[in-house]
């Protein structure tokens, strides 16, 4: 017989979790194998399908399926859609031109919104309906409360990335599931509503995770998940002390083998002395974290050309990149890494998520013994 776990349970176990630790949903790192991994071994594995079409994404579902019967997250974008300005578009692909020649190549004549938002993509929608996905999670906003609450008449656990007090608010106000706390130190994409555009963060208040983490645990009657700078069980311990009931992981698990991060990518993290890490907009049009690189130092110019909008900005950084990879140059990938990445250690995804709730068990009977 079946039991229905009530929508007042903790998070972990209306998911049926056993340990409170979720692998974050990461573009190219994310695979079927690596979120399933992670789901039978306790914790709940994530597949980051914002980059993908509704049919691609459908796949990557069905393929983490064949491989476990644990629940898992999907996670899409929710931004506003792109507003092309050619003006300011043509200004930057000649700002990068140098950089192509450098690689025997020329940028391409035009750039394109090559991510559609889920806010508007309603093949998505309806193949979410159909496949009905344990978890879906949503990054810099939310759809609409129709698409909302359609998902969840569906029995879809809904997640929702918050940077600050109004945007939880908006979650909870929504009928969201679960807050996803992002940090300042977080690596990956910045999951602000409203990106206030090139050259200034002013309006952002870079909270830290244990600020946020805390500041919305005392705000919310949600459950509230941490991430942000997190890389072992004594992070995931203090995290769980600040009220949230469970800690999202992306760059502790960039280096499983289970990842889809390449050798130039994993070799950075585990050199022992991996770049330093720094907010990046210039690779896709929005801020993100991830190793300071050729993207990071044009960015910094005080003379160049505005940025174009997310994701139309990341159709030159993929377009550029994948010339300098093929010249055996990595130093223009999108190499996103959190605040803690020396921390970083190479184990199957398994043997981490047990390594991990160990050392989370250690770190709270320390701190109560202590």
């Amino acid at each position: 017989m079946t039991t229905t776990v009530p929508s007042s349970a903790r998070i972990t176990q209306r998911l049926g979790m056993s340990t409170p630790i979720i692998q974050a949903p990461m573009a190219v790192a994310s695979t079927p194998a690596l979120a399933a991994a992670v789901s039978d071994a306790g914790g709940l594995g994530s597949l980051a399908v914002g980059n993908m079409d509704a049919k691609a994404a459908r796949e990557v579902i069905r393929q983490t399926r064949a491989l476990t019967a644990r629940p898992f997250n999907v996670n899409v974008f929710a931004h506003a859609p792109a507003h092309t300005d050619a003006a300011r578009e043509t200004a930057w692909l000649a700002y990068l031109a140098p950089e192509f020649a450098r690689y025997d190549a020329k940028p391409p004549e035009a750039l394109r919104e090559i991510y559609l938002s889920f806010v508007e993509d309603v093949a998505m929608y309806e193949m979410f309906l159909e496949e009905r996905p344990a978890v879906v999670s949503f990054h810099f906003g939310l759809p609409s409360q129709a698409w909302i609450d359609a998902l969840k008449a569906a029995g879809i656990v809904l997640f929702a990335s918050a940077t600050n007090e109004a945007e939880a608010d908006a979650i909870e106000a929504a009928g969201i599931d679960a807050i996803v706390a992002q940090g300042w130190e977080a690596g990956g994409h910045r999951g602000r509503f409203n990106d206030e555009g090139d050259r200034q963060l002013s309006e952002d208040e870079q909270l830290g995770t244990f600020a946020l983490v805390r500041r919305l645990v005392a705000r919310t009657s949600l459950p509230v998940i941490a991430t942000g700078g997190i890389m072992d069980g004594a992070g995931i311990a203090a995290v769980l002390a600040l009220g949230a009931q469970a800690a999202q992981m992306g760059t502790a698990f960039i280096t499983c083998p289970e990842s889809g991060a390449d050798a130039a990518y994993r070799d950075a993290l585990l050199s022992g002395h991996p770049p330093r890490t720094a907010l990046i907009r210039a690779i896709s049009g929005r801020p993100a974290r991830g190793f300071a690189n050729r993207f990071w130092a044009l960015e910094q110019v005080d003379d160049r050309p505005a940025i174009p909008d997310y994701p139309i900005t990341y159709d030159a950084g993929k377009t550029l990149n994948a010339a300098a990879k093929a010249h055996k140059e990595s130093g223009y990938a999108a190499q996103w890494a959190g605040q803690a990445a020396p921390l970083a250690r190479a184990l199957p995804a398994a043997e981490l998520i047990d390594v991990l709730s160990r050392e989370t068990r250690d770190a709270i009977t320390a701190a109560i013994s202590g």
